[in-house]
């Protein structure tokens, strides 16, 4: 798989199948709501055990990786999402997990990542990004799980996308965060193979 692309329905399948024993299915709740301009429904992402979707993608991913290169841990760059749902996979996974944080995070997520067992390392923003762009680190040893364009992570987020048009056929219009660009064309992807007029 690549990262160049939608993600292929295929893969998307698969990795439902791969992650549906830790994931939660999470509810599409119809927005109690009388003046909103049409039906809106909200996915319950934060339902997952992590509070993020981003656990679907690092499950998918450790999932994949290489039994090997996984003894050395895991890791990534984040003090968000991502660091919490890595965290989180890595201690049920029995994996040493490290993250990556930039040094202005805040201490509640440098503590919820600690509690989670894993180990943070501060860097200045601009390494967080060069971190990202490059796709690496030196010096650093395990997987590493791009926060946002890693082709198993995304896989794994799309996974979303394939729950909404399986629990709303007939949905219209799905309006998804952007920050990275992963979720979104993660999620696009599987929309767009399922129900392309949306």
């Amino acid at each position: 798989m690549t990262a160049v692309g939608p993600v292929p329905l295929d893969e998307i399948r698969a990795a439902q199948r791969r992650i549906s024993d830790l994931i939660v299915r999470t509810p599409l709740v119809r927005l109690n709501t009388d003046d909103a301009p049409a039906e809106i429904y909200l996915k319950l992402e934060n339902l997952q055990p992590s509070g993020a979707f981003k656990l679907r993608g690092t499950v998918n991913a450790i999932r994949l990786a290489d039994e090997k290169q996984l003894e050395r841990g895991v890791w990534t760059v984040s003090s968000g999402n991502m660091a919490l749902s890595l965290a989180w996979a890595a201690r049920h996974f029995g994996l040493d997990c490290t993250v990556l944080v930039s040094d202005d995070a805040p201490e509640a997520k440098l503590s919820a990542i600690a509690r989670l067992g894993a180990k943070t390392i501060k860097v200045t923003w601009a390494e967080v990004l060069e971190i990202a762009r490059v796709r690496g680190r030196e010096g650093m040893e395990g997987v590493f799980l791009h926060p946002f364009s890693d082709p198993a992570v995304m896989a794994g987020n799309a996974t979303v996308g394939l729950e909404i048009v399986e629990d709303l056929p007939d949905v219209d219009a799905v309006v998804i965060p952007y920050g990275g660009g992963g979720f979104a064309a993660s999620v696009a992807s599987a929309v767009r193979a399922l129900r392309p007029q949306a």
